[in-house]
Order: C-alpha cells, then structure tokens, then sequence
C-alpha cells in the first residue's frame, strides 16, 4: 500500500490521469454535406418532440449556419405542440373526459409527425424551409 501511495505522489504508474489540463478546443465548423445532414435531422427529429432540435441547436448552432437557422426553425415549431401533447397526456387521467385528450394527444403527434417529415424532405434538397404556423420564440 505504501507503495501505491509513492506511486501516486510520484505521477508514476498512473494509467488514468490525463497529461493534458485545460479547455478543449473548439470543434471545427461543418462541412457543407454535414450542415446539411443535422439541419435535416433537426427536423426529422419533431417526431420525438422538440428535444433532438433542442440538442442539435445547443450542439452545432456554432458550427453551420444552416443547421443554426433550420435547427431554431424546427424548434420553434416543435415546441408548442410538444408541450400541448404533455399537457394533453398528463389530463388523460380525468375520469369520464381522459379519452378526449388521449385523441387530442395522438392528433398533435400525428401532425407534429407530418409537418417535420415534409420540412426535413425539403431541408435535405438543400432549400431552407418555413412552416406555415411557428411563433418563432427563439430568436
């Protein structure tokens, strides 16, 4: 034990500690065929819900301005509904009315469904796409 403690002290033997301290450096901007692919899927995602737009706007609204622009635009539009089909699930549970809502909750998803499928078809052409109803909150 002692000696493990000597190796330690020493910096010797020590396979897990990193010999790099520091801030990481800043990830390399896109390529054109990349910005294009996480603006597609940022759109695709809307069929989760408004969190993969969320993560890829986090993630890469530094690095591609078009994953920035349709990342913020799928977003802006996947989040209302989302927090509508929550809301809806969440009242599933009154007695008597519960049904109601579990149809209103399925009817979000399945546009929410349409609506991101379409605009992630015309991201991937390389086309910048506008839903017709957004409220545009991030800006």
């Amino acid at each position: 034990m002692a000696e493990n403690a000597r190796e330690h002290r020493d910096g010797h033997g020590s396979a897990d500690r990193s010999e790099y301290h520091g801030v990481p450096a800043n990830a390399l901007p896109l390529t054109a065929s990349e910005d294009r692919q996480w603006a597609t899927l940022a759109h695709f995602g809307g069929i989760l819900g408004c969190v993969p737009a969320l993560l890829i706007f986090l993630i890469f609204r530094d690095r591609g301005p078009f994953t920035a622009q349709e990342s913020k635009e799928a977003l802006n539009f996947s989040l209302p509904p989302t927090i509508a089909a929550v809301v809806a699930n969440l009242l599933v549970f009154i007695p008597v009315i519960g049904n109601i809502f579990a149809v209103v909750a399925t009817l979000i998803w399945i546009a929410l469904t349409c609506f991101s499928v379409s605009a992630g078809i015309h991201v991937n052409r390389g086309q910048p796409h506008r839903y017709p109803f957004n409220l545009r909150w991030i800006k």
